[in-house]
């Protein structure tokens, strides 16, 4: 039987529970544009986008110790800073027979996955089923070193729906490759 282990694309050893601040891309299952379209260089968020929108601003209701900093909801993908401003928030405990599965609790991998689990259920509501799977598996993170790096982020947040048009993520430029 021939089994594929997916590799990581976090950082060996790397805590992701630390203080610090964080820039995410979030994609959505094979680059479906389900959040609106870009018009004229600016982002235009249909319910679904604004539905994505709307729950990444009450990230920090569900994870006090986040705060969120520049964030843009694109056609198939949502780019954001999460700032973890304080992880030891509350005592933690974990049983030395039991081994917790999933990503440790108040780091990046809970947060982003908490996010996606919202925007998910939302959609899926009774009497509002998309059913389709919503995220592709995974997302993408970089750890932001220093305020030079924040600033570049934060300008290329502002910058991304201009670019459109160049953007490996948008599925129009996929199609002109092939």
């Amino acid at each position: 039987m021939n089994t594929r282990r997916r590799q990581s694309t976090r950082l060996p050893r790397f805590d992701y529970t630390r203080q610090g601040a964080y820039f995410v891309t979030l994609c959505t299952r094979n680059r479906a544009c389900l959040f609106g379209d870009i018009v004229n260089g600016e982002m235009r968020l249909n319910d679904i986008g604004n539905l994505a929108d709307g729950l990444w601003q009450e990230i920090p209701v569900h994870f006090p110790q986040v705060e969120i900093d520049a964030w843009i909801v694109m056609p198939n993908h949502v780019h954001g800073v999460i700032v973890i401003a304080d992880p030891h928030v509350g005592a933690t405990h974990a049983s030395p027979l039991q081994r917790p599965s999933g990503p440790r609790k108040g780091s990046l991998g809970a947060i982003a996955g908490a996010y996606k689990a919202a925007v998910s259920k939302h959609l899926n509501r009774p009497g509002h089923p998309c059913g389709l799977p919503i995220w592709q598996r995974n997302y993408y993170d970089h750890v932001i070193r220093d305020d030079a790096a924040l600033d570049l982020i934060r300008q290329y947040i502002t910058d991304n729906p201009a670019r459109w048009d160049e953007d490996p993520e948008n599925p129009a430029r996929q199609l002109g490759k092939e």
